[in-house]
């Protein structure tokens, strides 16, 4: 398996990330962004009204999106320079039900919790052979090789007048 306690991304920082109160980060970039402004700016510009403007940029949850619904399984996706993995904590009685199949970008996952069907996106493309899948200490880990995707088209761009 792969050596995933040489990220940073272990169970201690997931449970850091939980323990975070969103005011004190919102606070804390607040008063970082007034730091590095120059003091003749800092009457300019509202804050709030930045921090909102920008996220009316992307979509909020309670609003339609094309993205499929989030999924009940909680997995950690990372890519390397080869590899796209997927590690999914599974207990033991699952791991005889389940059912693990994977397009070029998503891993589709059957059966899981609670009998549904998962569908978790991936960052890279991958190959249709060479996906691979170990269990040990309830967590699933599957690897799937990167695919390298060399055709491209030109595009023309004409002026309309």
């Amino acid at each position: 398996m792969f050596p995933w306690n040489m990220f940073p991304f272990n169970s201690d920082m997931t449970k850091l990330f939980k323990q975070m109160n969103p005011q004190e980060m919102e606070k804390g970039v607040q008063n970082m962004i007034a730091q590095f402004m120059p003091k003749e700016w800092q009457g300019m510009f509202d804050h709030n009204d930045m921090l909102s403007r920008a996220s009316s940029l992307f979509p909020q949850s309670n609003q339609q999106s094309n993205n499929p619904s989030p999924t009940n399984v909680q997995a950690s996706v990372f890519e390397t320079f080869d590899d796209v993995y997927v590690r999914i904590p599974i207990n033991e009685e699952m791991i005889h039900n389940i059912k693990i199949y994977h397009t070029s970008n998503q891993l589709i996952i059957e059966n899981s919790s609670d009998g549904n069907r998962d569908t978790i996106t991936l960052p890279a493309l991958v190959k249709k052979k060479g996906t691979t899948a170990q269990y040990k200490d309830e967590i699933l880990e599957v690897k799937m090789p990167k695919s390298v995707d060399m055709q491209y088209t030109e595009v023309d761009v004409s002026e309309r007048l």
